[in-house]
């Protein structure tokens, strides 16, 4: 599980960090990334996903998460985290969410994200 653990903290860093190439070492040649929340269809291998998450990266340069929950086994993973971006008219958001990544050879293989961010929490200035 330490690998496990190791492979989750380095995927985290590089989203905080917005450091594409890093977070993309974290996933197999056939990632397949998906945001239900948001309604997008799935995002299939790794060109396409790269170059969605540097769209998010782009969209919410300061986004930072934090982990909430972290619950690991050999082959899956379910991460629990709070996001904190600032929307384009300034406002400072607020959102929780869930990742559940099933891990296979030691990457992740796919990323389904649910969350909160249709109705995120407004933070004071």
């Amino acid at each position: 599980m330490t690998d496990i653990r190791a492979l989750i903290d380095r995927h985290d860093a590089a989203w905080n960090a917005k450091d594409l190439d890093a977070a993309m070492a974290a996933y197999t040649d056939d990632i397949v990334f998906q945001n239900h929340t948001a309604g997008e269809a799935a995002v299939s291998g790794q060109a396409a996903v790269r170059a969605h998450i540097g769209g998010i990266f782009d969209r919410w340069p300061d986004m930072q998460f934090s982990s909430r929950r972290l619950y690991l086994s050999p082959d899956f993973c379910t991460s629990e985290w709070t996001a904190r971006a600032t929307a384009p008219d300034g406002r400072r958001l607020e959102w929780d969410g869930v990742d559940v990544l099933p891990i296979r050879d030691g990457l992740i293989a796919r990323k389904d994200v649910y969350s909160t961010s249709h109705i995120p929490r407004v933070q004071p200035p």
